[in-house]
């Protein structure tokens, strides 16, 4: 992507609305149950996880938006992923679907379903049909807590660019904090934007642009049963409709939909489960992009990796014996590694450097890795997190 944008505050793009709500579907007094509403049927597109143990949730939209590739809303929840929940677990989504159908007075097949939480329990539907009721349209940012599980914060991102001489906006929020390892996705993330789009262009867009954002990060090398990337474009900023790539308005509103996948990206990876610092690493001259990207993710996935940068250890030939340890293309004498500035390895082989320094170095929130595989010229990037005892701790208790 050539073309930069600068975030702005958080606003919804035209035409949509949302709320969130407690429910008391958990242990913690917080936000739970919401929805996400367009005033008209947008063009949808969606990426899901690939774990086997699909949930119900995800299986409905999946299943939904691939009809025609459009949706209206979402209703979503946290506190319970209603996974590994059967038949019951699949008659649930398709009441919740039928209920927000109700309500917003339109075709079932325009709505979508989004849980996340512990995996095996059922969802209370006394609470979710009561809570389906006090649902009332708001613009704040209400739905983007309502999904949060053991994130620290809610994850935002907002671009505006001009598209046919009109300014069209891009928002989006995701949670994620724990089980992230997408292949895609190990998360619930929702892009909304008035955008006109075909839908089938849409998916193609979104499924191309997931693969250097959201399938680039890992907290801890586990893949979720639920959690989806769902895109709504409703088409109220007045554009032509994009029916295809190429032209410079498509090229555009790719590349912002590519910086609000990125941003939200990154934070999810930084908010890790007990994470202290985000980790980025970024290859260069690797053999293709795919060997790029393999080696990035290897490196901000590997347990010794993060917990070195826990630690502010400089134990480069961590980050050496994982490239190794890929299949890519690699000029074994001529690597070179270098950490937040300091370069550690040249020729792979160690250069003097201040151990304090270094070490120092790596104190920031944000420890940047650079990769040259001298095999290439690609590149790669992922980001990740560091491997903390808060990490541990959290999931050692996540059920009990």
């Amino acid at each position: 992507m050539t073309q930069q944008f600068e975030a702005v505050s958080f606003q919804w793009p035209k035409g949509y609305y949302n709320d969130g709500i407690e429910i008391g579907l958990g242990q913690v007094d917080k936000l739970d149950f919401g929805y996400l509403v367009s005033e008209v049927p947008a063009s949808a597109a969606g990426t899901y996880t690939t774990n086997q143990f699909q949930a119900a949730p995800t299986k409905l939209t999946k299943n939904t938006i691939n009809v025609a590739h459009q949706l209206q809303a979402v209703v979503l929840n946290s506190a319970i992923a209603n996974s590994c929940t059967g038949k019951q677990g699949e008659a649930d989504a398709l009441t919740e679907q039928a209920l927000l159908a109700d309500k917003l007075d339109i075709d079932k097949a325009l709505v979508g379903v989004a849980s996340t939480g512990l995996i095996g329990a059922p969802l209370p539907m006394a609470k979710i049909e009561a809570g389906m009721a006090q649902l009332t349209p708001h613009h704040g940012d209400a739905v983007t807590k309502a999904v949060m599980t053991t994130d620290k914060k809610p994850k935002h991102a907002c671009v505006q660019l001009e598209l046919a001489g009109k300014t069209v906006t891009i928002t989006g929020f995701a949670k994620g904090s724990g089980m992230i390892h997408p292949k895609m996705a190990t998360m619930l993330g929702f892009v909304t934007t008035d955008a006109a789009i075909d839908g089938e262009l849409l998916q193609q867009t979104l499924s191309a642009e997931v693969d250097t954002t959201f399938n680039q990060i890992t907290v801890d090398g586990d893949t979720s049963t639920n959690d989806m990337v769902v895109v709504m474009a409703n088409g109220q900023a007045g554009t032509p409709e994009l029916t295809a790539a190429g032209s410079a308005d498509y090229d555009t509103f790719a590349a912002g939909l590519h910086y609000v996948l990125g941003e939200l990206a990154k934070q999810i990876a930084a908010d890790g489960e007990g994470a202290t610092k985000l980790v980025e690493c970024n290859v260069a001259n690797a053999f293709n992009e795919k060997e790029g990207q393999q080696v990035a993710k290897a490196i901000v996935g590997s347990s010794l990796v993060k917990t070195a940068i826990f630690g502010q250890d400089p134990n480069w030939g961590r980050i050496l014996s994982t490239v190794g340890a890929t299949n890519a293309h690699v000029d074994t004498d001529h690597v070179t590694i270098e950490v937040n500035g300091i370069q550690m390895v040249k020729d792979s082989i160690a250069l003097p450097f201040d151990e304090e320094q270094a070490s120092n170095a790596m104190g920031t929130d944000k420890v940047t890795i650079n990769v040259d595989l001298n095999a290439g010229n690609k590149t790669g990037q992922a980001w990740g997190c560091d491997l903390t005892y808060e990490y541990v701790k959290i999931n050692a208790t996540y059920r009990t």
